[in-house]
């Protein structure tokens, strides 16, 4: 994969500093928050059953492609590979989890891909856990499947990590307050605190209990998708129970690389799952997750142009 690649530090701020300012900031956010620095469950076993026990070992962000792949109209010379993509984050082997669109050759259709992958390497053979999230071309109907490529097409959002154990961020939420939802109120905390100083974070986190307000692309359109009207007309929107596991990628501010400042994509153990907006249940909704603070990001194949919708 002969892509451009842009490197940049990120500030990475001590677990427990961290853990101060969530638990300080989300308190106007939720009703209850206990935020904590704690060695990281084993992540490979139930509920989250991830392809690696842990999100430790040199943290990094990957941003590949973006929304100017998919719109207007979709670029669909727009391959990636995810074992490829550890070598260009310069981690082969890499434990993989994060958001993008699914290969449509090997699906059939587009859709919502949750990566969920440690890499092969010299040392290791592939764990593949990864799911996507299509719309039946013949009914209509979501359906959850495990994907066995290690493709994605357009665009993906990574952590990228050793998949070690070690020490973590656990952030517990119940009783939402405010109108941000769970990772955006995050963004807005660490945002308030560091301002300029780019703070990524990686991680999963499960809602508990509740309802999630969840997205998933039906096939391409062939008519070219301009604002954020017809966008929000193409995408198919789910209201799904919990329990549901989320795999996210997010930054508390963009250092000038056209990052997509925050992505969330899903999966379940009931057949549910897509790209995750907010909770729909307030008052019952809980979320438990586990986060890093990466060390770098890698922005890999930035669009030369960007999609401006009309109606921004």
């Amino acid at each position: 994969m002969n892509l451009p690649v842009e490197k940049q530090a990120l500030h990475v701020p001590e677990l427990q500093e961290l853990a101060e300012v969530l638990q300080d900031g989300l308190q106007s956010h939720f009703e209850t928050i206990a935020v904590s620095v704690v060695d990281c469950p084993d992540m490979t076993q139930k509920p989250f059953t991830l392809a690696a026990p842990g999100l430790c070992g040199s943290p990094r962000l990957v941003d590949v492609g973006g929304v100017p792949n998919i719109h207007p109209l979709p670029r669909f010379e727009k391959i990636y590979d995810l074992e490829k993509l550890a070598e260009l984050a310069e981690l082969p082997g890499a434990f993989m989890i994060g958001a993008g669109a699914g290969p449509f050759k090997h699906v059939g259709v587009n859709s919502e891909l949750m990566p969920n992958l440690v890499a092969a390497s010299s040392t290791k053979e592939q764990i593949n856990c990864t799911h996507d999230m299509k719309i039946d071309v013949n009914d209509g109907t979501p359906v959850l499947e495990k994907c066995s490529s290690t493709e994605c097409a357009l665009m993906v959002n990574l952590l990228c990590s050793e998949g070690k154990p070690g020490k973590v961020l656990e952030v517990k939420a119940s009783k939402r307050t405010s109108e941000k939802d769970f990772v955006a109120a995050m963004r807005e905390v660490l945002k308030a605190r560091y301002g300029d100083k780019p703070v990524g974070l990686g991680g999963s986190f499960l809602i508990e209990k509740g309802k999630a307000w969840l997205h998933i692309m039906p096939d391409f359109c062939k008519s070219p998708i301009t604002s954020i009207k017809e966008n929000e007309a193409w995408l198919k929107f789910y209201d799904f129970d919990a329990p549901i596991i989320c795999l996210s990628v997010f930054y508390s501010t963009d250092p000038g690389l056209d990052l997509r400042i925050e992505h969330t994509h899903c999966f379940s153990h009931h057949g549910v799952g897509g790209h995750y907006h907010h909770d729909t249940t307030p008052d019952d909704v809980v979320y438990r997750g586990y986060f890093i603070p990466a060390e770098s990001v890698y922005r890999v194949d930035r669009p030369e142009e960007q999609w401006i919708p009309t109606d921004k």
